[in-house]
């Protein structure tokens, strides 16, 4: 014999509570004349066999035919009916969920067009009021198979859709900019909020107020550059030449050799991370660094100069043969290497040599 449920109902609602089913285990069995209690601000789905069917609002509801034809349908009642049919009851919270935290993990990316790297991933966090709007489609979705669905079961999920919502407003709406990415969460914080609750209908929810921080421009690193697919080449040039303008400011060598060195590191770091035409990029960028490495030594040099102005420059004659001559040649083989007047394996081939030459004299 089914044990039949003559009255439910679920008046202990917890705060975060979304969807609490009746009964929590095994199937309910039903029969017309049962009463189903729905609270104030609930909602009684039936579920039967994996479908979400008839919907009971508040009140105090005697099953029959007429409050739940859908289910009365399936099983083949008629209105008198006493046949007992099994059904699971989902309550659902309908009140609003104030103050729902939500922030970019990961950042929102905003295409840049004309600017390096090409974007800007941007971070910011707030709050939001989120409500079910539509019980049936939300248990469909979410709830049907599970006891209890509370808020922290479906967070990632709900953050997931808003991060979503505004990199598509970004985008359909061509925001290239912070300031006009800040002017959008303004609109949305006055109520234009139909732009952002599409998804959210689509699952039964809807976000009564947003609130959020003004956007900032997170700092690039160029992990970011490779995992977003921005212009690498391009960005880390501009980083290069920031460095070598901060070295020419400098007349010390170690800060000058430290910049260029961090740079060059950094590189091989992530080369393993990148596809064909990134590492092609990466190589592009490994010659540009040596060129910059050549622009700072060749700075420093000139400021050593400066610092020492009576300093004598020894002069290499174009077939040196005393030691201080073959000194002199390899000294303007470093300058001419810091010039780029010749390539490293052109240097390190003349130096080989010179060097030789230099110790058959005893040097």
């Amino acid at each position: 014999m089914p044990r039949i449920i003559d009255v439910v109902s679920h008046a202990n609602v917890m705060d975060d509570e979304l969807v609490y089913r009746e009964p929590q285990s095994g199937d309910g069995d039903f029969r017309m004349g049962s009463q189903v209690i729905v609270q104030e601000s609930q909602a009684a789905v039936f579920v039967r066999q994996g479908q979400a069917l008839d919907v009971l609002g508040p009140g105090s509801h005697t099953l029959s035919t007429g409050n739940i034809p859908i289910l009365a349908g399936l099983v083949g009642m008629v209105t008198n009916g006493r046949t007992p049919f099994t059904a699971d009851v989902y309550f659902v919270n309908l009140r609003d969920l104030p103050q729902v935290g939500w922030g970019t993990n990961p950042p929102i990316q905003m295409d840049t067009p004309g600017r390096s790297p090409g974007f800007a991933l941007l971070i910011t966090h707030g709050v939001v009021d989120i409500g079910i709007e539509e019980p049936a489609r939300f248990v469909k979705q979410y709830a049907i198979g599970r006891p209890i669905l509370r808020l922290v079961d479906l967070r990632d999920r709900i953050q997931t859709m808003l991060l979503s919502q505004l990199a598509k407003l970004l985008s359909t709406q061509q925001i290239t900019g912070i300031q006009a990415a800040n002017a959008m969460l303004s609109d949305l914080e006055s109520g234009a909020l139909t732009m952002l609750n599409e998804q959210f209908a689509a699952i039964g929810m809807r976000i009564k107020s947003f609130n959020a921080n003004p956007f900032q421009a997170k700092d690039l690193t160029p992990e970011d550059i490779v995992k977003y697919g921005g212009d690498i080449s391009t960005y880390e040039r501009a980083k290069r030449l920031d460095v070598a303008e901060a070295a020419a400011e400098n007349p010390g060598m170690a800060g000058g050799l430290a910049g260029a060195g961090v740079g060059f590191g950094v590189g091989q770091a992530i080369g393993s991370q990148m596809n064909p035409e990134q590492q092609a990029l990466q190589q592009q960028l490994q010659q540009q660094q040596m060129m910059m490495q050549q622009m700072m030594m060749q700075q420093m040099m000139q400021n050593q100069q400066n610092q020492h102005p009576n300093a004598p420059q020894a002069a290499a004659p174009a077939n040196p043969q005393t030691k201080e001559e073959i000194q002199a040649m390899i000294d303007s083989l470093d300058l001419k290497l810091a010039n780029g007047e010749i390539s490293e394996d052109t240097y390190k081939r003349l130096v080989a040599k010179w060097e030789e030459r230099l110790k058959s004299l005893g040097g």
